[in-house]
């Protein structure tokens, strides 16, 4: 293993990122809050521009939090979520380090889309 291979430690939280974002809606809405970003959404926006229930979003948005993808902030009596912007770039250069640049498997170029 490469002398700067992420630890066990790094492994297991980016895997549980990852498994996080597996599921269609938390995906989506992680896309949306990136979309919304730096503001972010309040709950309600977010259910209404997904079609996502109330409890169901609740769920979605608890198992985002609990892995850092997501921050909340409350605001009277709602709740503001924002995409973890940082915790998101080091899931991509997690990534990005094994495919782009030490094994070359993808080309930068080929995943630049901005």
């Amino acid at each position: 293993m490469p002398d700067d291979a992420p630890d066990d430690a790094a492994v297991v939280r980016f895997a549980d990122m990852l498994a996080a974002m597996g599921a269609e809606p938390r995906l989506r809405i992680v896309r949306l809050l990136l979309s919304a970003h730096p503001e972010g959404l309040v709950v309600g926006e977010i259910g209404e521009s997904l079609g996502i229930t109330p409890s169901t979003l609740s769920h979605h948005l608890d198992k985002l939090k609990t892995e850092g993808l997501v921050k909340v902030r409350r605001e009277g009596t709602f709740l503001r979520y924002t995409a973890d912007a940082v915790a998101l770039g080091e899931l991509l250069a997690f990534l990005y380090a094994e495919c782009c640049t030490r094994t070359k498997v993808v080309r930068p170029e080929d995943i630049t889309c901005c």
